[in-house]
């Protein structure tokens, strides 16, 4: 993965003068990949919630009481970084600036976290509770306005912010307390949804040939709050723990980009 980062910057020494690049009335299309890194927002909440009875999710703990006590868990405590990819298209109004719309594709294979405890009063000891979730998949639509420093005639840094929506597919997670023979297998956590989303990116052109370039940038993404699935959760009394679902992460992107 990160051969493709060497890439762009071996370029900077060996690129020839050429004009790629924003041109007044030029439409561009690019085709770009990379990776996106968790780095805030709650995958879900906290909360505590009294079970009177065990015995519906295991008959041999039936009549003993517990209290469920749900942490915090961020995006990045569950998921690696993910993959991302898509295709944008753009038109300038100038050498230096330009508005794009861009369809991204993000996924990440899902994980496996510690997400609380179940205190067990009639044992006077709490039992681990972990949480293994699904794939993380969102397919994004934005539109943002890049502004560019320089000639274009060299490599060019470039500043660029962006407002679209994400929808983001629905995530389930397998609730275990192994020490207490409990599994609530499948349990809807997020429907598949639409949120807003933000950010904004610096990065550098490098022109190859007249009409070919290649974009290196990174920046800050915000999702906002998913859209939550009680079905499963409510009757635990842990409907609160998915009223959230933000992300905060950090794209870095490679694209091929061919202007006419």
């Amino acid at each position: 993965m990160r051969i493709w980062l060497i890439v762009p910057f071996s370029a900077l020494l060996a690129a020839s003068a050429h004009a790629a690049g924003p041109e007044a009335g030029r439409w561009s299309f690019s085709v770009l990949g990379g990776i996106d890194v968790p780095v805030n927002g709650d995958l879900h909440g906290g909360a505590t919630a009294p079970v009177a009875d065990l015995g519906p999710l295991n008959p041999d703990l039936a009549g003993v009481a517990a209290e469920l006590r749900i942490r915090p868990r961020g995006h990045e405590r569950i998921y690696d970084n993910a993959l991302a990819y898509g295709l944008e298209f753009g038109y300038a109004f100038d050498d230096r600036r330009e508005i794009y719309g861009q369809v991204r594709q993000t996924r990440a294979d899902g994980g496996r976290a510690l997400v609380g405890y179940a205190y067990v009063p009639a044992l006077t000891a709490e039992l681990p509770i972990f949480g293994n979730f699904s794939e993380y998949e969102a397919l994004s639509g934005q539109v943002g306005y890049r502004y560019y420093f320089g000639t274009p005639e060299t490599a060019r840094p470039f500043i660029d912010g962006y407002l679209g929506a994400t929808r983001t597919h629905q995530i389930t997670a397998t609730f275990d307390i192994p020490d207490g023979g409990i599994s609530i297998a499948n349990a809807p956590v997020y429907e598949s949804g639409w949120a807003a989303t933000a950010g904004a990116d610096v990065g550098v052109i490098i022109p190859f040939t007249d009409t070919f370039s290649m974009t290196l940038s990174g920046g800050v993404r915000y999702v906002s709050n998913l859209k939550d699935d009680d079905s499963a959760l409510g009757g635990l009394g842990l409907s609160e723990i998915n009223d959230t679902g933000k992300r905060v992460s950090v794209p870095v992107t490679l694209s091929g980009r061919w202007d006419f």
